[in-house]
């Protein structure tokens, strides 16, 4: 098997050598006991900082893509990607060594199109222990599954249309609804792997007050202005870091 491991990046200099080396760990537990290849391929989303020159040292691939956007790095990833499998990775999160193998394991099954990752997030404050907890139960619930983690058969990922570009934030959660329905039409399915589960940065619920966590991690809130750029400067322009 072929994986493409995509990661996003914009202004992610500090963060973003810790998660390519837990990606090349756990390609190389990978190819050591099933064999395949994996290439690592990172979007840089038009940063000012080093973060292509991080990837390059890291051994990725670099790829530039000068349209801000999440959605549009994502797919320029995977318009550049030569394996049968997408794995697409925020730029600050860790994988576990045992992660590449489980979604090997998952996409063993012909009939599985992809799916996503459970997120294992540990901010340091306790309310926002309590709230991501909370947002667990409801993506349960939704069946929502966030895009830290996500992956699909490349077939399937043209199936479903790739990520909307038009969406500034929430473009995971659509995806992933676009698989399932794809894969309800065609008779087929997506996974939810629970273990391992990939680790998260928690900066934003670690430096924001708690009520700018409440707004704009809202449900009503991202549904309403998901599309309206200038409402997401956080992740855009005034970043956390």
């Amino acid at each position: 098997m072929r994986l493409s491991i995509i990661v996003p990046a914009y202004n992610e200099e500090a963060w973003l050598a810790a998660t390519l080396e837990a990606i090349e760990a756990a390609a190389t537990r990978l190819l050591d006991r099933a064999g395949g290849s994996v290439e690592m391929i990172v979007v840089d989303n038009n940063s000012g900082d080093r973060t292509a020159a991080v990837a390059l040292m890291q051994g990725a691939t670099v790829i530039h893509e000068p349209v801000q956007g999440i959605a549009r790095s994502r797919n320029a990833g995977a318009r550049h990607a030569n394996g049968e499998v997408l794995v697409f990775v925020d730029a600050d999160v860790i994988v576990p060594p045992s992660l590449l193998e489980a979604i090997h394991s998952v996409l063993g099954d012909p009939a599985c199109l992809g799916g996503a990752v459970d997120v294992d997030y540990r901010p340091r404050r306790r309310f926002a222990r309590l709230y991501l907890r909370a947002w667990r139960r409801l993506a349960e619930l939704a069946g929502m599954a966030q895009g830290a983690t996500q992956f699909c058969r490349a077939s399937a990922f043209e199936e479903a249309g790739g990520y909307d570009e038009q969406a500034w934030i929430g473009e995971d959660v659509d995806f992933f609804w676009s698989l399932k329905r794809l894969a309800r039409d065609t008779g087929r399915k997506v996974a939810l792997i629970r273990q391992p589960r990939v680790a998260p940065s928690t900066r934003r619920f670690d430096k924001w007050p708690l009520w700018r966590v409440l707004i704009w991690t809202n449900p009503l809130f991202i549904a309403l202005l998901r599309r309206r750029k200038a409402v997401w400067t956080g992740w855009y322009a005034r970043e956390v870091r």
